[in-house]
């Protein structure tokens, strides 16, 4: 039987080292490029990404990613744009046009009506002399020395590296304009980092929960937490401040050592000033604090300090926050 992982891995190490070749060569066309695409987002206007074939596939992708990373961008097909799509391009805007060759016709054709437009044109290919290299304003050289595949025609090594370029220029873009993780959960709100970043403790806190004066018994708290479907009780001072936290494992430890327990005061073996969160953090913050605290349940405080919530890792777990 024929072994195909011998194949499998020369294609790895071929497109891998096809990728790094064209790393290596980066320079003040790729810097050019960044801010070209800097300038056109931060004065209002967008990306425009223009391919045909394989090329026109990983432009859908790098579009997706410029965009999702605060970047708008948009996809114009050649075909479609000779009869009227080439409405979305507007002066200002920036574009990317992507050809292997450098010499796609439907590419070609197009040029000189996206040249009418007041924006920089960048050229993805892998001919720096071709004729798109030539009416670009920015060439962006992506040479293979071979494609991945026996018969070096198939678009492999070379449709990869489009993508890393693509990418390096999406993350090249982000860092140059301090995009942060809370303008990324902006655009992905379905996202667990985007719910994460964007809710509230207070959205996503449990409002009903057992709460008792510090003077209950253990008795007292099993009955509460029962009634509330909860494995903990928050325990209050008569301010209505926090005292404690009583919760199912503080119950098995003390059932351990004495089975008759139950009538005995919750005070003396709930935890006295647990680790709580304030209701008007980001959930984030409750997402951090239970995995580096190694805890199941969590208080939330407002700001004097009282007891207005639980949260529980299961709600976290349902919300998709982790």
């Amino acid at each position: 039987m024929t072994d195909h992982t011998i194949r499998g891995k020369k294609v790895f190490d071929d497109e891998m080292a096809a990728v790094a070749a064209i790393g290596a060569r980066l320079g003040k066309e790729f810097n050019a490029a960044v801010e070209a695409m800097r300038q056109s987002i931060e004065s209002g206007h967008k990306i425009i990404v223009v391919g045909v074939g394989k090329s026109a596939l990983i432009g859908n992708k790098i579009a997706a990613t410029l965009t999702s990373t605060g970047a708008p961008s948009v996809v114009l097909d050649t075909m479609n744009a000779m009869h009227g799509d080439l409405g979305i391009v507007q002066d200002g805007d920036c574009c990317i046009t992507m050809s292997y060759s450098g010499e796609t016709s439907e590419l070609l054709t197009l040029m000189p009506f996206l040249k009418r437009f007041d924006m920089s044109i960048i050229a993805m290919t892998g001919k720096a002399q071709s004729t798109l290299a030539e009416l670009a304003d920015i060439v962006l050289e992506t040479a293979c020395e071979r494609e991945a595949d026996p018969l070096n025609l198939a678009p492999t090594s070379s449709s990869t590296a489009m993508l890393v370029m693509g990418d390096a220029l999406a993350v090249s873009l982000l860092e140059a304009r301090h995009f942060t993780r809370e303008d990324f959960a902006r655009s992905h709100p379905g996202g667990s980092l985007g719910k994460s970043l964007l809710l509230r403790i207070s959205d996503i806190m449990r409002k009903e929960f057992a709460k008792l004066p510090e003077t209950a018994t253990i008795m007292d708290c099993i009955i509460a937490m029962t009634a509330a479907r909860a494995g903990a009780c928050v325990l209050v001072h008569e301010d209505g401040t926090m005292a404690g936290i009583f919760t199912h494992g503080d119950f098995a430890r003390a059932y351990q050592s004495d089975p008759a327990c139950g009538l005995l005061p919750v005070a003396g073996i709930m935890t006295k000033s647990p680790v709580y969160v304030e209701a008007d953090k980001l959930a984030v913050s409750a997402v951090k604090t239970l995995r580096d605290r190694r805890i199941d349940d969590l208080v939330v405080l407002n700001a004097a300090k009282e007891p207005v919530g639980l949260i529980d890792t299961q709600d976290l777990v349902r919300l998709k926050l982790i």
